[in-house]
């Protein structure tokens, strides 16, 4: 054991050397080569395996074209039939100096992408990146243009094709209060019968504040003022219907009347890139009023929501309240957004924290709680954490980020890459992949890796001439000698009461937060370095016997006791260890324990359900594994469960209005997860008289046996109107119960605790039996321990979970 010990403490000391000490040319030099390799067989993949199809599926080795694969609600509306993963990747190219790559893809765009399909899509994900792919795409294009060696024959055509999509996004803004919808059709926009969108009363945060960075680039590129002016009026309404006592904003806003949905507030999911924009907006347009509010809003974030190294969600009227225990990853770019403001020390220790939990769990889950446990275990590829490791290492200088990023690249290598590119990680727990590559990997994941590592003499472009937009495309600061047309935003005088300072006005540079101090990074993190508790060397507590009276009943106590997940090894096999340790004699043994009864378990205690066929020709023999919710009826008071005949609803995403409530009364309906929260269907369906709800995962794939259950949770405002039962079927099991659906017509089910599933044999009983446990005295003589049959054992406390 000391053996042992000597060696894990060799080896995190060398872990942590080796994550501190510099760099090499060489070695920057063979990442970067590395990157480029990836960057190859991903773009590679999507080319050869996808083109013209907005995604790659790296586990198909095929494209994801809208309608031809099962629909996954919201997450297709990022999908617009225009080629998403090319246009995405343009600027890339040249940053990765793929200058050949470039000039094809730029072509292939011109000839081949169309933006007039009659598709239903996402406003903010079109926006950041299509609209943003277009403008950084015009944006080098006309660079090497200038410079006289390439793209001669280019006409501007990516900028014409930017002008098209922001005035196909423009029927979006054609509300009441100036907020966009969330969603347009590319050929028939809001109005027209045929749009098939229009119906929708909210949106996020992000959603409606993150289209100026765009909107204004293309104002000033192409001379039109109308997409600033929309823009800029968005930004108006947030900043007016923000949380006057808090200075916070919510997550969801009705776009009609402007009041609040959602009113937690943080700075992840559904407002993140809202605070980015404001403090980018300043940057590029050299508007001073986007940067007084973003300062009103980050000394709120500050004050309320920043509990260092966590960032929590809060209730923007009462902010000293926190909503949830869980954080997104989408946090992640914060510490990055923290750098341009110049406050390091919370950046470095949001940080820090965020590698821990990659420590622990190779990525970044999708959610984690604020004990660092997995909350929802998929990782998507994304990029957030690279880009801020990127700008905290430009910050600083300190090759400690180096290492992050090298990290970074060898866990990409190691867990995501597939023969046909690289596939997101569906839960970070099991490994298991999802058959999908988000076109957020090639624009922003490759780019800021590339840029880690690389100098800027090395780059075919000075990087600080751009700023990047929340998809990593690159806009001129140039554009704020541009004049706009419009009218400027205002922010009221009285709220600006900000104290101002060094940085207030500009970005910190190193030489004045580390004057003769570079170790001052490390000395923040060295705090945070065991907070999730991976990687703390350990003092073995010294072995003890004990002795354990074990009555036979019909079982071999060794079997006995490994029935109960204790494994024992003589202690004879034990060649390290003490050697005035504990006797060498027949009879006694070490014990470990593995089947932990953990003190720090991995996610809360899930009470499996099942949703049962009982009619015929089922009769109760397909038995689907079923996730409970935290909110609704609770199925395990109910005795007998609940029983009724299913029917979808119409919306399938259950989202609005049901427009099948007639169907759906007094039947439990079928929903699928995605475009809004478990907690807006469960009520728009307990509106319709539905009986009860089963939720099916959009995920295409899932299913309970890879994928550990989870609780369905509401939507940070009081559920107690919601008095349905509600479970969740993982994506298999879902297409089982949909497929039984459309074939018999008429289904019933029955929904209850697995425990208390029909025709579950009852009768066994788990053996038992009596174990006492004594501690010898010292000095006490062997024969007066237990009379009778005894197994002496050796117990290792430092094995031991309880």
């Amino acid at each position: 054991m000391m053996l042992e010990t000597l060696l894990i403490t060799s080896l995190l000391s060398w872990v942590n050397c080796l994550e501190n000490q510099s760099m090499t040319p060489e070695e920057k030099t063979n990442i970067r080569n590395q990157i480029l390799e990836m960057f190859d067989h991903a773009y590679g993949s999507y080319m050869k395996y996808a083109y013209p199809a907005d995604e790659l599926m790296p586990l198909s080795c095929k494209g994801r074209v809208r309608g031809e694969e099962p629909n996954r609600g919201d997450i297709d509306d990022s999908l617009g039939k225009f080629s998403l993963t090319l246009i995405d990747t343009l600027d890339t190219l040249v940053v990765l100096n793929k200058l050949d790559e470039f000039e094809d893809a730029v072509r292939k765009a011109v000839r081949d992408v169309r933006l007039d399909n009659d598709v239903v899509v996402s406003v903010f994900e079109t926006n950041i990146r299509v609209l943003g792919g277009l403008l950084g795409g015009h944006v080098m294009a006309d660079l090497l243009r200038q410079r006289g060696e390439r793209m001669q024959w280019y006409r501007d055509e990516l900028l014409h094709m930017a002008v098209e999509l922001g005035h196909r996004l423009l029927p979006a803004f054609n509300t009441s209060s100036g907020l966009p919808y969330p969603k347009v059709n590319l050929r028939y926009g809001i109005l027209n019968p045929l749009s098939r969108t229009g119906t929708e009363s909210d949106t996020c945060t992000a959603c409606a504040g993150t289209m100026i960075l765009e909107f204004a680039a293309l104002s000033r590129l192409s001379g039109e003022s109308v997409f600033e002016e929309h823009a800029r009026k968005a930004l108006d309404v947030l900043w007016e219907r923000r949380q006057r006592g808090s200075d916070l904003v919510g997550t969801v806003i009705n776009i009609h009347n402007g009041e609040w949905v959602r009113k937690d507030s943080g700075v992840g999911a559904g407002i993140d890139s809202y605070y980015e924009y404001l403090m980018k907006a300043y940057i590029l347009l050299g508007d001073n009023t986007f940067l007084q509010r973003f300062n009103i809003h980050y000394s709120a974030i500050m004050k309320f929501i920043s509990q260092p190294p966590l960032l929590l969600n809060v209730h923007m009227h009462n902010p000293t309240v926190s909503v949830r225990s869980w954080m997104d990853s989408l946090l992640a770019f914060f510490p990055g957004l923290q750098v341009l403001t110049g406050d390091l020390k919370p950046a470095i220790e949001t940080h820090e924290m965020l590698y821990q939990v990659t420590k622990q769990h190779k990525f970044l889950p999708e959610a984690f709680t604020t004990e660092f446990r997995v909350h929802w275990g998929q990782h998507l590829l994304r990029p957030e954490f690279a880009e801020s490791t990127y700008y905290l290492y430009k910050a600083t200088s300190d090759p400690y980020y180096l290492r992050v990023g090298q990290s970074i690249v060898e866990k990409l290598n190691a867990f995501a890459r597939v023969p046909c590119g690289f596939a997101a990680v569906q839960d970070v727990r099991t490994g298991t992949h999802e058959d999908r590559m988000d076109s957020f990997f090639l624009a922003e994941m490759f780019k800021y890796l590339y840029l880690l590592f690389s100098e800027k003499s090395q780059l075919p472009i000075n990087i600080d001439d751009y700023i990047f937009t929340t998809e990593a495309h690159l806009l001129p600061v140039s554009l704020s000698t541009t004049q706009a047309s419009v009218q400027t935003n205002v922010t009221e005088d009285a709220a600006v009461a900000h104290h101002e300072d060094l940085f207030t006005h500009s970005c910190p540079s190193t030489e004045t937060l580390f004057p003769n101090n570079p170790s001052f990074a490390k000395t923040i993190r060295d705090g945070y370095k065991y907070l999730t508790g991976v990687g703390r060397a350990f003092t073995p507590l010294p072995v003890r016997e004990i002795e354990l009276p074990l009555h036979d009943n019909s079982m071999e106590p060794v079997e006995f006791l490994r029935s109960m997940g204790i494994s024992l090894t003589p202690l004879n096999d034990i060649t390290l260890g003490d050697p005035s340790g504990p006797k060498q004699h027949k009879g006694v043994f070490r014990v470990k324990f593995v089947a932990e009864v953990s003190q720090s378990p991995e996610e809360e205690l899930v009470v499996p359900h099942v949703v049962q066929l009982i009619s015929p020709p089922f009769l109760g023999r397909t038995v689907l594994t079923a996730g409970p919710a935290k909110f609704g009826m609770d199925l395990t008071k109910q005795e007998h469960g609940v029983k009724g005949t299913i029917v979808k609803a119409s919306p399938y995403t259950a989202c609005g209005p049901i427009e099948n409530a007639a169907k759906v009364k007094g039947r439990i309906a079928l929903a699928l997860r995605g475009d809004c929260m478990f907690a807006a269907k469960a009520r728009w369906l307990q509106q319709a008289g539905a009986s009860g709800v089963i939720f099916i995962d959009h995920l295409e794939g899932s299913n309970s046996e890879e994928t550990p259950l989870f609780q369905m949770v509401g939507d940070g405002d009081s559920t107690e109107d919601i008095a349905l039962p509600l479970v969740f079927l993982f994506n298999r099991e879902g297409a089982v119960l949909t497929a039984a659906l459309e074939e018999h017509h008429n289904v019933e089910v029955l929904l209850l605790p697995k425990e208390r599933q029909l025709g579950k044999d009852k009768s066994e009983k788990p053996v038992s039996m009596n174990i006492k446990l004594r501690l010898r005295e010292e000095g006490e003589p062997e024969e007066r321990a237990a009379q009778g049959p005894t197994l002496e054992l050796v117990l290792e406390n430092t094995e031991v979970f309880l």
